[in-house]
C-alpha cells in the first residue's frame, strides 16, 4: 500500500493555513482514526467518506487507515478536508494515480458523494496563493468567491468523479463571471420615501460622507428606523481591497450566499435588542465572527438601542475605538475586524413621547433620568452626531416636491469621500473620523471665528477631550461637502448643533 498525500486548507478565524493530509494503511484491525487536532465536525467526517467513497462506486476496504493532519500544531475545525481525504484514500488503496504535482483539495462531502460548499473558500484561496499554489479544486458553489483571487487557477467540482477528472487535467478552469448586479433602490430602500425630517437626513449625509457613528432619538413612529435603513443607499462601493476583506469575513462567518462573488455594497447588519454579547463580539468554543466583525466596512444598526443589554453596549467601547475585536477563548485567540459605522436608534424614555409636541409623556421623573444612563459616558462619547427626531407634519407628509434622491445624496458623499482620499494618501487613514491628532493639527485650518466658539462650547457643554476632536473632525467633514478647504464658523456652529442628547436631557 501507499503512503498518499494531499494539500488543502482549514480556517482559523478568518484567516485560512495550510494543511497537508497524509493517510497510510497500518497493520492492525480494520479502523479509521484522524489525528492532528481535529475537532468534532472531522471526527465524524469518518462516516460521510467511507459512505460517499463507495457511493461514487470505489471500494473502501476494510484496512486500518490512519489520517494525519499537519502540522499538527493548531486545532482543525470543519468540513472542508473531507474531499482531500477522500483522494488520499483512492491513491493509497491503488484506486487513483497520484498526480506529478500536488494540487490543492477542499470540499465537504455528501454521503452520495457530491461536493457541498465551504465556509471561508476565499481566505483558503488567499492562502494558498500565497504559499506558492496556482490552481484549487473547490465545491462549484465556492468557485466565484475563490476565483475573485487573480493569479489562481479554480477548478469547481461537484463530485468525487470531477475531482478526480480535474486532477488528470481533464477540466477547464474557471475564469469567473460578472454576478447579478442589485439595484440599491429595491434592496435598501431610497431617501426619496422619506418626508421631511430634513436634519436627519442631513445629518446621515455628513455621518456617510466622514464614516461617523451617529445616533437617532425621537418618538415611535418619528422614522428612525426608515432612515437608518436607507444609510447604506448613499455608500459608495466598496474598493477591490474592501471588497475581498468584506467577503472573507462573510464567507468565514457562513453568510455568503451559494454562488455569491465578492461583495461589492457596503454590508448592513441589524442584531435584535435581545442578542447576546456574544453574538455581537464574536465567539463560541473555536471563536468565530460575531455582528460587529460581519459589519466591517459598512453599517451596524443597533434599533432600540437603550433596550440592548449593558454588556452588550459597553462590548462596543473597544471595537469603536481600535476598528477590531479580540476574542479570547481557551481554544485560541482570535483578532477580528470591526472598522463600521454605528447607527444607533432609540426612544428618547420608555414611553417614547419625552419630546413629543402633541403626545404627552407618561414616564415618572427618576425613569426619564435613568434612561440614558445605560449608555454610559465613554459610549457617548464614541458617537460623533446625535440628531432628535420629532413627529412629521401633515405638509410634509403632503408635500407636492419630493425630497432629494439617494442617488443625489450619494453623489455628494462621494465626493466629500474622493476629498479624503487625496487628503490622507499615503497614510493609514481613510476617513475624517479616524483622523489623530497630528492629521487633526494638519488638516484642520479653523476660520479666526471658530476659537471662540470653541472655548465657549467646552465650557458651556462640558465636553471631554474625546468629544472635542470629535467636534473638530465632523466640522471638517461638513467642510468637505462644501468643498472648502477651510472650517468655518457656519461648519463648527453646524457639528455642535449635533451634539444635544445630554443638553436636551437637562433642560
Amino acid at each position: 500500500m501507499l503512503l498518499a498525500k494531499a494539500v488543502s486548507a482549514g480556517l482559523t478565524g478568518i484567516e485560512a493555513r495550510i494543511v497537508d493530509i497524509e493517510v497510510d494503511i497500518v497493520r492492525g484491525l480494520p479502523g479509521f482514526t484522524i489525528v492532528g487536532l481535529p475537532d468534532s465536525t472531522i471526527r465524524e467526517s469518518r462516516e460521510r467518506i467511507r459512505s460517499a467513497v463507495e457511493n461514487s462506486g470505489f471500494e473502501f476496504p476494510p484496512k486500518n487507515f490512519v489520517v494525519n493532519l499537519a502540522p499538527a500544531g493548531f486545532k482543525k475545525e470543519g468540513s472542508a478536508f473531507d474531499l482531500a481525504i477522500a483522494v488520499c484514500i483512492l491513491v493509497a488503496t491503488g484506486q487513483f494515480a497520484a498526480p506529478g504535482k500536488a494540487v490543492p483539495v477542499i470540499g465537504e462531502l455528501s454521503l452520495d458523494g457530491s461536493v457541498k460548499p465551504v465556509r471561508g473558500a476565499i481566505s483558503m484561496a488567499i492562502a494558498l496563493y500565497r504559499s506558492g499554489f496556482r490552481e484549487i479544486i473547490l465545491p462549484r458553489e465556492n468557485r466565484q468567491e475563490a476565483a475573485a483571487i487573480k493569479g489562481i487557477d479554480v477548478y469547481p467540482v461537484t463530485s468525487i468523479e470531477e475531482t478526480l477528472a480535474a486532477m488528470r487535467g481533464n477540466i477547464t478552469p474557471f475564469r469567473g463571471e460578472k454576478t447579478k448586479e442589485h439595484k440599491r433602490g429595491t434592496v435598501c430602500g431610497d431617501f426619496a420615501d422619506v418626508r421631511g425630517q430634513e436634519t436627519a437626513k442631513r445629518g446621515l449625509e455628513i455621518a456617510a460622507a466622514g464614516h461617523h457613528n451617529i445616533l437617532l432619538y425621537g418618538p415611535p413612529g418619528s422614522g428612525k428606523t426608515m432612515l437608518a435603513r436607507r444609510i447604506t443607499s448613499i455608500l459608495p462601493p466598496l474598493s477591490q481591497d474592501e471588497a475581498i476583506e468584506t467577503t472573507m469575513i462573510h464567507s468565514a462567518g457562513g453568510t455568503l450566499a451559494p454562488g455569491q462573488g465578492l461583495l461589492d455594497a457596503p454590508p448592513f447588519r441589524a442584531p435584535h435588542h435581545t442578542s447576546s454579547d456574544i453574538s455581537l463580539v464574536g465567539g463560541g468554543k473555536y471563536p468565530s465572527v460575531g455582528e460587529i466583525s460581519l459589519a466591517h466596512n459598512g453599517v451596524l444598526f443597533m434599533d432600540e438601542f437603550v433596550e440592548f443589554n449593558t454588556r452588550v453596549i459597553q462590548a462596543l467601547r473597544q471595537p469603536l475605538e481600535d476598528r477590531e475585536i479580540t476574542v479570547a477563548r481557551a481554544a485560541g485567540s482570535h483578532v477580528f475586524p470591526a472598522d463600521f459605522m454605528l447607527v444607533a436608534a432609540s426612544n428618547p424614555c420608555r414611553c417614547g413621547y419625552l419630546f413629543d409636541e402633541e403626545i404627552r409623556c407618561t414616564c415618572p421623573p427618576h425613569s426619564v433620568k435613568n434612561y440614558f444612563k445605560k449608555i454610559s459616558g465613554p459610549v457617548l462619547d464614541r458617537i460623533d452626531i446625535e440628531i432628535p427626531l420629532n413627529r412629521v407634519p401633515y405638509r410634509d407628509i403632503m408635500a407636492d416636491r419630493g425630497p432629494r434622491s439617494s442617488e443625489q445624496v450619494r453623489a455628494r458623499v462621494i465626493q466629500a469621500r474622493e476629498i479624503q482620499k487625496k487628503r490622507f494618501e499615503g497614510t493609514a487613514v481613510r476617513y475624517n473620523t479616524r483622523m489623530g491628532q497630528p492629521e487633526i493639527r494638519e488638516h484642520c485650518r479653523l476660520d479666526p471665528r471658530c476659537e471662540n466658539i470653541l472655548e465657549t462650547a467646552m465650557n458651556r457643554m462640558s465636553l471631554s477631550a474625546r468629544s472635542f476632536f470629535k467636534i473638530i473632525r465632523v466640522s471638517r467633514t461638513i467642510a468637505d461637502l462644501e468643498s472648502s478647504g477651510t472650517i468655518q464658523a457656519k461648519h463648527l456652529l453646524e457639528a455642535l448643533s449635533y451634539k444635544n442628547l445630554q443638553r436636551n436631557y437637562e433642560l
